[in-house]
């Protein structure tokens, strides 16, 4: 059973829209809705933050838990401030009040 007192974080959960650019692309923007979440770092062998090469920075891990009232995809993305917080992984967790992400932080 998760306690819902544990959602502390405020995120606001984006989901992408896309429209036509005019030239054969396509203009990115976002509409947005506010959620409680969990965040939890991720401890991973290593110390949690994975380096690519040639990278100007590292890639931190995260659970984050939420409830199950969205229906999101991998293309919605989690926004905390300056943090932007890219979904990898969904699931549901315990009786399917709640839903699960594995999301990772692009640390510059």
């Amino acid at each position: 059973m998760i306690d819902p007192g544990k959602l502390k974080t405020r995120l606001q959960v984006q989901a992408p829209v896309e429209t036509d650019d005019g030239q054969g692309g396509v203009a990115r923007s976002y509409t947005t809705t506010t959620a409680w979440a969990q965040v939890t770092p991720i401890a991973t062998r290593g110390g949690g933050a994975g380096v690519e090469a040639d990278a100007g920075g590292a890639t931190v891990k995260y659970r984050i838990l939420l409830r199950s009232n969205f229906v999101l995809t991998l293309q919605h993305r989690l926004v905390d401030g300056a943090r932007i917080y890219r979904i990898s992984a969904i699931r549901d967790a315990d009786d399917r009040r709640f839903i699960a992400l594995d999301a990772e932080l692009r640390v510059e």
